[in-house]
């Protein structure tokens, strides 16, 4: 049974994505209900896994030679990310067939969202870490495409080249990680190597641990690597949410928690992955304090939020982490989603053009503020619980100092969330703009989100049941009933930040007030607008990159004679080198 639903979790995914294409694009309804019918049969299958997940094979593949065995094991962290992946994947779709409507190349738009979704589905369940380094590649050259769908919008095919470059750098990190981890084991299975990882020198662990780290910063846009995310906003909203909630920043985050008992012990590690958390989300939080682009707020909303998780992790609460991340891929899929609607209705995504679009959109207004609530942190919202969870997890396992900046950022974040919606739904109109009522197919995906971000929270037993010994058993997690959550929460550690947060509202009330105060961090409003440096690095490395692609393209000569020619030299060389070492 479980065999059967792991290849339908990956494989209808990519079989809608085939027949998607081959229907073509005069036919677009055909594709809307096609994309629909494979996203949410894959979503079904996933969610039948959790009552089948399990710390042993699920589907394995022989393959033969250096390769081995291609492994996938249904265990609760695998299973739990597969049903983020496919089933905010298909409130994605359902609204796309309303924001998407009428698009050219629909077909190519809705065969890379499903192949998206099925590589983000393979990434988390398969043992074998070269087929998911596979798999890690297939969602970086989907998020390209998609990022780039509007590919006569410079600044989209910008974003989506600038987005493949930087997270091949974290592809780098792990291609090393696999070979290494070949050499010293002689296999690629990743559960033989968790459970016993000295079988790799001290040395080399360290090299492991700390390019998977490379890896995962760059993959969910990490210090210093954060910039990619916000120019990734030029796709369309559906795609965003996508990525923000339920692929492909989720990754880097999987690999952290996935790989967290065999490097907990290297030194300093989990020190580099608090303050790589830590400076992610104090600097994306200040960021997102002065755009005002709204999907890009949004944005540097994920990229704070996905500092938290990482900081829990190098923390030690693996448990923490996923908590976090999956209110997270609620409430985010929810402000994504309706930020889409008020884009496609209002027609621009600058907030001083906006203003008291909560009397044209109503349901719209309502189900944002509730993804916004649940993203400050207010009780008894999903983001809540779970950002509490990570903070005490991070006051037990790391210093006080970056948990105090931590709370900080919890102000920040209240702050810049009232200020969007405020910017967006309250006062009056700013600009000449025509709202629109919000489609069915918009609501059909937003109301399920909004009723999860509230209650959500009420899964932790069976959820941390799921990432239990029995299913993770080198992650050593206790299951935590919602009696022992509400007692671990209601601490004064929680109250700080209660506080932090009332302190960011308040601050936002009195901002009349404070504008000679504002006036004077006019320096910090600047290096926040300018990524503070970092944009400028990152702009470079994709230069460098795209330069150097320009010229090894002359290798290239289109002649199959001089290609055969370079793979028979490059051969003899090989042998050679072999001969001569033996």
């Amino acid at each position: 049974m479980i065999n059967i639903l792991i290849a339908c979790s990956i494989g209808l995914p990519w079989l809608g994505a085939l027949l998607v294409w081959l229907i073509g694009d005069k036919r677009e309804k055909a594709q809307h209900w096609a994309a629909i019918l494979f996203s949410v049969a894959a979503g079904a299958a996933a969610v039948l896994m959790l009552w089948h997940t399990s710390a042993e094979s699920g589907l394995t593949i022989t393959m033969g030679g250096v390769f081995g065995d291609f492994t996938f094991i249904p265990d609760g962290l695998g299973v739990f990310l597969s049903v983020i992946a496919t089933v905010i994947g298909s409130l994605a779709v359902i609204f796309s067939t309303s924001y998407m409507k009428g698009e050219t190349q629909i077909g190519r738009y809705y065969a890379f969202v499903l192949f998206f979704i099925g590589a983000m589905v393979g990434l988390v369940l398969t043992s074998n870490i070269m087929l998911m380094f596979f798999f890690w590649e297939i969602t970086a050259l989907c998020s390209y495409a998609l990022i780039a769908f509007h590919n006569d919008d410079p600044k989209a095919v910008k974003g989506g080249i600038k987005a493949l470059i930087i997270t091949s750098i974290g592809g780098i990190g792990l291609l090393l990680g696999a070979l290494i981890l070949y050499v010293y084991t002689g296999t690629f299975d990743i559960s033989v190597f968790i459970a016993a990882p000295s079988a790799v020198p001290a040395g080399m662990l360290a090299v492991l641990a700390f390019g998977f780290l490379i890896a995962a910063a760059a993959k969910s846009a990490q210090f210093p690597f954060q910039t990619w995310l916000p120019d990734a906003m030029e796709a369309p909203s559906p795609i965003s949410a996508l990525i923000h909630a339920a692929t492909m920043v989720n990754a880097g985050v999987y690999l952290l928690a996935r790989f967290f008992p065999a490097f907990k012990d290297v030194p300093y590690w989990c020190e580099a992955v608090m303050i790589v958390g830590m400076l992610s989300a104090l600097l994306a939080a200040i960021m997102a304090l002065t755009s005002m682009d709204l999907k890009r707020v949004l944005a540097y909303s994920t990229v704070s939020q996905l500092g938290y998780m990482v900081y829990a992790v190098g923390a030690g609460g693996v448990f923490a982490s996923q908590f976090h991340l999956f209110s997270h891929s609620i409430f985010k899929a929810l402000l994504f989603l309706a930020a889409g609607a008020v884009i496609h209705s209002v027609g621009t995504r600058d907030m001083e053009k906006m203003g008291g679009v909560g009397k044209h959109m109503p349901f719209v207004k309502w189900v944002f503020l509730i993804g916004a609530l649940a993203l400050s942190g207010i009780p008894v919202l999903n983001g809540f619980w779970s950002k509490e969870v990570v903070l005490e997890a991070g006051l037990a396992g790391g210093p006080s100092w970056i948990y105090g900046v931590m709370v900080l950022v919890a102000g920040l974040t209240a702050l810049y969330t009232i200020r969007c919606v405020w910017k967006v739904f309250f006062g009056e109109a700013r600009s000449d703009y025509h709202a629109h009522k919000v489609e069915m197919a918009m609501k059909v995906a937003l109301a399920p989100l909004a009723l999860a971000a509230l209650v959500s929270w009420l899964a932790v037993g069976p959820f941390s049941t799921l990432l239990g010994t029995a299913s993770l058993p080198q992650h050593h997690i206790e299951s935590l009933n919602i009696a022992e959550l509400v007692h671990e929460v209601l601490t004064l550690p929680t109250l700080i930040a209660l506080a932090a947060i009332a302190i960011g509202v308040v601050l936002w009330l009195l901002r009349a007030k404070l504008e000679g105060f504002v006036e004077g961090l006019r320096g910090l409003r600047w290096a926040a607008d300018h990524s503070f440096g970092f944009e400028a690095i990152n702009s470079a490395v994709v230069r460098v990159t795209n330069s150097l692609a320009e010229t090894l393209r002359n290798t290239q000569t289109g002649l199959l004679n001089w290609n055969v020619l370079g793979i028979l030299a490059a051969v003899i060389i090989l042998i050679a080198a072999i001969s001569l070492g033996a």
